[in-house]
């Protein structure tokens, strides 16, 4: 059995996330104009989507980087070798490159080389991949899973007091 590096869940809405997404417009709208938005698949498209509208940004485009695998839960939840499926062209300049999540740093090292001009925003940082990011909303622990909207389902919460751990 692998052991997680995560010992916290940190459970996203729908409206906390276009809510934080809104904060990381109002950051980014101070410091434009900007040319486009390139969206890091997955989980930067959601955040890019609303991000656009706030901005009124019409071009958007994507970097489609595969770097979570699925742990024994089935969740995407082991961070494996990076796959780039699919670059953009330039160096970044006046762009945004927009994420849900900086983690590890891994993908943000491999994305910062890649467009090292763009302005790379996520909503959510954590301490080993923060460096790596421009601008960011919300800090959260390094041993957190963040379980985004389009991750789940509504279902029964087991209490804090009967969880094991």
């Amino acid at each position: 059995m692998t052991q997680t590096p995560y010992r916290m869940d940190y459970p996203v809405s729908w409206e906390e996330l276009h809510r934080n997404a809104k904060a990381l417009s109002w950051r980014l709208l101070e410091q434009g104009p900007w040319k486009g938005i390139i969206a890091i698949t997955r989980g930067g498209l959601v955040p890019a989507a609303i991000l656009a509208r706030e901005l009124d940004i019409r071009l958007i485009d994507t970097l489609c980087v595969v770097s979570y695998g699925q742990g024994e839960s089935g969740a995407d939840t082991q961070q494996g070798e990076l796959n780039v499926l699919k670059g953009v062209e330039g160096d970044g300049a006046g762009m945004l490159l927009i994420d849900d999540l900086v983690d590890t740093g891994k993908t943000a090292r491999l994305v910062r080389e890649m467009l090292p001009k763009a302005h790379f925003a996520t909503i959510y940082a954590k301490p080993a991949g923060k460096p790596l990011v421009d601008t960011f909303v919300t800090e959260v622990s390094q041993d957190t899973w963040i379980r985004f909207p389009w991750d789940m389902e509504h279902t029964f919460a087991t209490p804090l007091v009967n969880r094991d751990g």
